[in-house]
C-alpha cells in the first residue's frame, strides 16, 4: 500500500447544492469547508468520471431517481447544518 500526497488538483469543490448533491450520488463528499460564514463548500476527491459527471449536469443530461436526489439534498443540508 502506498501513501500518496494529495495536491489541490487532486480535489473539486463547488458551493452549489444542487451540484453538490447529483454528484454524491456517485461520488462521497470528501468534506465540507465551512471556514466562510456565508458559503459552504462541499470537497470531492478528483476521480475517474467525475468531470462528465459535472458536464453531465451542466448541460442537464444527468438521469437520476427524483426521489434518491431529493433524499440525497435532505441528508446534504443535515450534514451542513450539523
Amino acid at each position: 500500500m502506498t501513501n500518496k500526497l494529495l495536491s489541490l488538483n487532486d480535489y473539486y469543490a463547488t458551493s452549489d447544492l444542487a451540484l453538490a448533491a447529483a454528484i454524491s450520488l456517485w461520488f462521497p463528499i470528501d468534506s465540507i469547508d465551512k471556514t466562510n460564514p456565508n458559503k459552504a463548500e462541499f470537497v470531492f476527491i478528483r476521480e475517474e468520471g467525475l468531470d462528465q459527471l459535472i458536464e453531465g449536469f451542466w448541460r442537464n443530461e444527468l438521469k437520476v431517481s427524483p426521489l434518491a436526489y431529493f433524499n440525497q439534498l435532505k441528508s446534504i443540508k443535515t450534514r451542513l447544518h450539523d
